[in-house]
């Protein structure tokens, strides 16, 4: 008995150090999910290629198998399987099947990120820097300045930051007009908006909304959470439209602003009504915070489940462990969804209370993804809270659907069939 344990062992031992491919599994029994997308992006920054496995135990990854991945997954905790190349044929055999609803995507560079944040970014502000800071995924963080000198065709993936674009600072003035950080955040944004040449804030985001626009056309990725979301819209669709009372702008608004809102010009939303007080944290309808009916308990969204070999975009940005999302609020928690475009594709909803939580689009070259809610293991997270620390969630459910927006630009980019 103690011979065949240890020749066991010998097989084992000789199958771990010799094989060809090694597997991250991104199911139940990976110790780190986040790390996980690290480790994938890591391997990409070396030129190796690394094929996504859809629908296959999570959306695992799959690559060449090399000591220094291997020891990386050591170092950062992140479960892997090394396995012989037989076994990942077989793996991939099976996937191709038509019959199966998966398939594999290969990806070949990591992509470049820039996140779009200002230089007073505060510790509670963003779900995504803190992602990517926990993964271990570079990115450089890019402002109005850096967007007006073209520097965005250097990335292949923007996020936003959750920025108001409408030009009304977060709408936070009734209850924080005398906090020092926003007085920063109005003192910061009027002189760069004077530094660059305009009269109003509201101006500036609106010129640096088209120059987002124009970036998504070409060809780029755009990624927003919160606020970010419906206020990026407002922007598009209030061009030569005063939306911003006199505590904001110096002026008043225009009372017929909503008579003037141009909705062919947004990405995702339609027929939306403006919330014209200044006295409300609320920028229009879009947004379901306020009108909502849902219990903490009974919180959740549900990611559709698409075909891999035909749909395999929407597929890639709803790779999870789980289908069923615990929810989270934000500014902007969910989208109404009586109010979002015919073309734009729902992928997560809370269907009793209609309302949609993640969202997608093609838009001439590029594509789109809107995330409602601020921090996905932080269920009310407010002003001054204290960061989350993903230390304590390395299986976030609703984290991975960050970081599979980070992955999506690395895959060849393929149009969805119709």
């Amino acid at each position: 008995m103690k011979k065949l344990i240890l020749f066991i062992l010998l097989i084992l031992n000789f199958i771990n150090s010799h094989g060809t491919q090694l597997l991250i599994p991104m199911d139940e029994t990976q110790k780190d999910h986040l790390k996980s997308y690290g480790i994938t992006y890591w391997v990409l920054t070396q030129g190796i290629e690394v094929k996504w496995l859809l629908n296959y135990r999570g959306g695992s990854f799959l690559m060449q198998h090399n000591p220094d991945i291997e020891n990386e997954c050591i170092i950062r905790g992140v479960t892997y399987e090394a396995i012989p190349d037989a076994r990942a044929n077989a793996i991939l055999s099976e996937i191709s099947q038509p019959d199966v609803n998966q398939d594999a995507v290969s990806m070949t560079k990591a992509p470049k990120i820039a996140v779009y944040s200002p230089p007073n970014k505060q510790p509670w502000d963003d779900a995504v820097t803190l992602v990517l800071t926990y993964a271990e995924i570079d990115y450089d963080v890019i402002y109005d300045e850096e967007i007006l000198e073209g520097k965005l065709s250097e990335y292949d993936w923007l996020h936003l930051h959750h920025e108001d674009f409408t030009g009304q600072f977060g709408k936070f003035w009734r209850s924080y007009q005398s906090a020092p950080w926003y007085q920063q955040d109005v003192k910061i944004n009027s002189e760069l908006a004077n530094k660059l040449g305009f009269l109003k804030v509201s101006e500036m985001k609106s010129v640096i909304s088209r120059e987002i626009r124009n970036y998504v056309l070409n060809g780029g990725f755009l990624f927003a959470m919160c606020a970010a979301t419906d206020t990026y819209d407002i922007a598009l669709s209030a061009e030569g439209v005063d939306i911003c009372e006199n505590m904001f702008d110096g002026d008043p608004a225009d009372p017929e602003m909503n008579e003037k809102i141009h909705y062919d010009e947004t990405f995702a939303f339609k027929d939306f009504t403006l919330v014209k007080s200044p006295y409300e944290y609320e920028f229009s309808n879009i947004d379901v915070t306020d009108t909502r009916k849902v219990t903490l308990e009974n919180d959740y969204f549900t990611l559709f489940e698409f075909s891999a070999k035909w749909d395999p975009i929407p597929t890639m940005l709803c790779q999870d462990h789980t289908k069923l999302i615990k929810g989270f609020m934000g500014q902007t928690t969910a989208f109404s969804k009586n109010l979002i475009k015919s073309d734009v594709l729902i992928m997560g909803e809370n269907e009793a209370a209609n309302e949609a939580r993640y969202i997608h689009g093609e838009r001439g070259k590029g594509f789109f993804t809107f995330y409602g809610g601020h921090d996905p293991e932080d269920y009310r997270h407010l002003v001054g809270d204290k960061p989350t620390d993903l230390n304590l969630y390395p299986n976030s459910p609703g984290y991975r659907l960050i970081l599979n927006n980070v992955l999506f630009p690395a895959a060849k980019k393929k149009k969805r069939k119709t």
